[in-house]
């Protein structure tokens, strides 16, 4: 199994969205092994896009992350990482497909609704940001049998 990490974002709060797109994680099959809802502070923002800083774009990203309340959350299933890409759909809302959260939703390349871990790496450094490791819970899922082969 594996995990990714997820940000319902602050635009998704306040749109309403964020049942809508935790009911799509489950019926996918992920389990939830964390979740928070929070107020990100401007140093896990910055710290969680450090990769960014100097870009252009930076300071208005950690200004929309930190604008209002955002939905964290721990992820996990087989290959969760790049389930969860494809869940979310392009971050450009002109590419992204039908039928995955930004597709449906999104309109605007700043307001896509969602953040996902794009490898184990990202989801090493991001997770840590917001959770302790005795905040994720491991447990059975019952329908594992009838999600996996093997």
């Amino acid at each position: 199994m594996e995990r990714s990490f997820v940000i319902i974002k602050p635009d998704a709060v306040q749109r309403g969205k964020v049942g809508e797109i935790i009911t799509r994680f489950e019926r996918k099959g992920f389990k939830i092994v964390g979740l928070k809802f929070l107020r990100i502070t401007r140093q896990q923002a910055e710290e969680q896009y450090s990769c960014h800083k100097g870009k252009s774009f930076f300071e208005s990203l950690v200004d929309f992350m930190i604008s209002g309340p955002a939905v964290v959350m721990v992820v996990e299933a087989r290959d969760a990482i790049v389930l969860t890409r494809r869940l979310m759909g392009a971050t450009d809302p002109l590419k992204a497909e039908p039928g995955t959260v930004r597709g449906d939703y999104s309109v605007d390349i700043k307001h896509n609704l969602i953040h996902g871990s794009d490898c184990p790496e990202s989801f090493a450094h991001e997770y840590p940001i917001y959770f302790s490791d005795v905040e994720l819970v491991s447990y059975d899922f019952a329908i594992d049998n009838w999600l996996y082969y093997g």
